[in-house]
């Protein structure tokens, strides 16, 4: 039958309703009453600037696989936009967004505000990277295991650092269903700006240029890639013109 034209059911607390164009969460869940929870303090959304939009066969395929799923659960690791809620909501999901790269940002920005002089030798041993991304991760992205059919990564293993991305990369796979779908991007040389990405159609992206929060970290080969997504059974990827590989994993 193809994916129900029905409303999700949201989780937490009363927000704006429907038709509020602005969401400056971090964290949200929305349904289709327009309801989300209150945004995490200190949460930012960045300004749109030029936009421009490309034909996405990864989204295409990405939506084929969750074809007929009905009331399912969906994780978007972006900015809270409205367009990309509306699509998702008005075919049944329930749509959880997250910040990801943002939440990195200001927890970074918290760990710098303390003096290095007050520091002991255990609060350095908390500060490895590897110590940083196991707390970031404990106070983000907590969910129970299988708690979501989907997944849009976008393009944030580019922008975060390699020993978060792999943690990241192991906590998420734990959140997803057996049979769940991530949808990421992976830009083949490094990008000269910072960009955010919403759905327009069930094949159109629209590329957002905005300020750059964090610069770019890596370029993943594909070998790399297949390492990271190792629990996966599938992965099919999409080769654009813009330097821009979609990626599909199938867990």
């Amino acid at each position: 039958m193809g994916l129900l034209n029905k409303l999700g059911i949201g989780v937490g607390g009363q927000a704006p309703r429907a038709g509020v164009r602005s969401l400056p969460e971090t964290r949200t869940r929305h349904n289709g009453n327009g309801t989300a929870v209150a945004p995490a303090v200190g949460s930012h959304r960045e300004p749109e600037l030029q936009t421009t939009t490309r034909i996405s066969n990864g989204l295409k395929d990405f939506l084929w696989h969750l074809d007929g799923l009905g009331r399912g659960n969906l994780l978007d690791l972006g900015p809270a936009w409205q367009t990309t809620l509306n699509f998702f909501i008005e075919r049944g999901f329930r749509v959880t967004s997250e910040d990801i790269l943002r939440g990195w940002v200001d927890f970074q920005a918290q760990h710098a505000l303390v003096k290095k002089e007050s520091l002991t030798a255990d609060d350095y041993a908390e500060r490895t990277p590897e110590a940083l991304a196991t707390k970031f991760l404990q106070e983000n992205l907590q969910y129970a295991p299988s708690s979501f059919d989907a997944l849009l990564l976008w393009d944030i293993l580019d922008y975060t650092e390699p020993t978060l991305g792999k943690l990241m990369i192991n906590h998420v796979t734990e959140m997803l269903r057996p049979g769940g779908v991530v949808l990421g991007l992976f830009h083949s040389k490094k990008p000269q700006g910072f960009q955010r990405y919403r759905v327009m159609d069930t094949n159109t992206l629209q590329v957002l240029n905005a300020k750059t929060i964090v610069p770019a970290q890596k370029v993943f080969q594909n070998r790399e890639i297949q390492e990271l997504f190792g629990r996966f059974r599938s992965m099919k990827s999409y080769i654009g013109r813009d330097q821009l590989r979609e990626t599909l994993f199938l867990k």
